[in-house]
C-alpha cells in the first residue's frame, strides 16, 4: 500500500510544479498588455501634438493666403481708383481699401503670433518624438523579456506533462482515477492528517479514521474537504534495525 502512496505522492508532486509554473506564468500577459497600452497612451500622447502641429501649419498657409489674397484684392482696386468718375464711387473703393489694409494688418499680426506659436509645437513635437522613441525601446524591451519567460514556462509546463504520463502509469488506477477527480477541482488533491488534522482543510478527523489510516498506511476522503487523505508515516522511510 505505501508504494501505491508513493506513486500518488510522486504524481502531485509533478501537478503541483506545473501548477505553480502556470499560476506564475498566468500574470506574464497582463503585465504584457499593461504594457502594450502604456505604449499605447504614449503613442497617442505624441500623435496628439503631432495633430496639433499639423493644424496649426495648415492655419498658417490658409492666413498666408488670406493675406496674399488681400494684398491682391487691394492691388486691383488701388488700380481702378483712377478709374472711378464720380467723387462717390471713389471714396467708397477707397474706404473698401482702407478696410482691407487694416484687416491685412491685423492678419499679418497673427500670422506673427501663429509663427511663434508654431515654432514653439514643433520643439515640443521634438521631445514628444524624443520621449516616446525612449519609452518605446524600454517597453519592448520589457515586453521581450515577458513574452520570454511565459516560453519558458510552457516549455517547463509541456516537459512536465510529458513527465506526468511516465508517473502516472506507476499509480493504481481506482486511485488515480479518484485523484483526478478532485484534482480537476482542488490542488493539493492528496493531503496527509497530522496528529489527527487533515492538512488540506486544519479540520479534525474522527479519530476512529485517523487510527485506521495509520494502521493501514492506506488512503481515504477527508470528512470536511473531500480530499484523499492518508496517514504521514506511511510515508515515512521505514528505519532500519
Amino acid at each position: 500500500m505505501r508504494e501505491k502512496l508513493k506513486a500518488l505522492a510522486e504524481l502531485q508532486k509533478v501537478d503541483m510544479e506545473a501548477a505553480s509554473l502556470r499560476k506564475a506564468a498566468d500574470v506574464h500577459p497582463r503585465q504584457i498588455a499593461e504594457l502594450e497600452r502604456e505604449l499605447g497612451t504614449a503613442r497617442s500622447a505624441m500623435e496628439a501634438e503631432r495633430n496639433r502641429l499639423a493644424d496649426i501649419e495648415r492655419q498658417k498657409l490658409q492666413l498666408e493666403q488670406n493675406i496674399a489674397d488681400e494684398k491682391d484684392k487691394v492691388k486691383k482696386w488701388e488700380a481702378r481708383l483712377a478709374e472711378q468718375r464720380s467723387t462717390r464711387e471713389y471714396s467708397a473703393l477707397a474706404r473698401e481699401i482702407d478696410i482691407a489694409k487694416k484687416a491685412n494688418l491685423t492678419m499679418a499680426d497673427e500670422l506673427v503670433e501663429l509663427t511663434k506659436t508654431l515654432g514653439a509645437t514643433r520643439e515640443t513635437v521634438k521631445g514628444k518624438e524624443a520621449e516616446f522613441a525612449s519609452r518605446q525601446q524600454q517597453l519592448v524591451t520589457r515586453m521581450g523579456e515577458l513574452r520570454t519567460k511565459l516560453a519558458e514556462a510552457e516549455s517547463q509546463v509541456k516537459a512536465l506533462e510529458g513527465q506526468r504520463t511516465g508517473v502516472a502509469t506507476h499509480v493504481d488506477a481506482n486511485l488515480l482515477r479518484r485523484y483526478e477527480t478532485i484534482r480537476k477541482k482542488k490542488l493539493p488533491a492528496l493531503v496527509g492528517v497530522v496528529a489527527g488534522t487533515c492538512q488540506g482543510c486544519n479540520m479534525n478527523v474522527p479519530p476512529q479514521l485517523y487510527n485506521q489510516l495509520r494502521t493501514s498506511l492506506g488512503t481515504d476522503v477527508c470528512p470536511s474537504c473531500h480530499r484523499i487523505i492518508f496517514a504521514v508515516e506511511a510515508l515515512a522511510e521505514p528505519t532500519s534495525k
